[in-house]
């Protein structure tokens, strides 16, 4: 996928249970956020750091999905544990991680394994990619999708 195409539609439960739709938000800016796993180090910072800036974000008709390959009680726990006040979507089948080409060949310790590559898709009203972010540091993404957003609503 690359900027300026047409999203993949996906339904996929949040950490309630609820489905939601992708194209449901269609007129809206949608943070797409890709993230390894609940509750770990890297995550755990870039959901906080997201969660401390989520009234700019509200402000800004900004809403945020978060997708990992976790359960839905993971995310519930998750959630409740950090105070998150977005949604976070369970993929366990992992077909919109693979749609999104995010379920990728990673290296831990010399070892070779499948998992979700941290990456993000900012997508505009019309429901097309405004920015991808494929090298995402968790502890200042929040404040680059603020200024891109930002840059991007004044383009449009």
């Amino acid at each position: 996928m690359k900027t300026g195409d047409k999203t993949k539609n996906f339904t996929l439960p949040d950490q309630n249970g609820d489905e939601h739709t992708l194209s449901d938000y269609r007129g809206k800016w949608v943070l797409l956020y890709f993230y390894p796993k609940d509750d770990t180090p890297g995550c755990t910072k870039e959901a906080c750091t997201i969660r401390d800036h989520f009234s700019e974000f509200k402000k800004a008709n900004l809403v945020v999905l978060g997708v990992s390959v976790d359960s839905v009680e993971s995310h519930k726990k998750f959630e409740e544990k950090y105070g998150l006040p977005f949604t976070l979507l369970a993929d366990e089948k992992k077909e919109v991680v693979k749609k999104y080409d995010v379920w990728r060949e990673k290296l831990m310790f010399g070892k070779k394994y499948l998992g979700v590559k941290r990456m993000s898709f900012l997508i505009d009203p019309d429901q097309r990619i405004a920015k991808i972010y494929k090298s995402v540091k968790p502890s200042e993404h929040a404040e680059q999708i603020l200024n891109d957003l930002k840059n991007l609503m004044s383009i449009k």
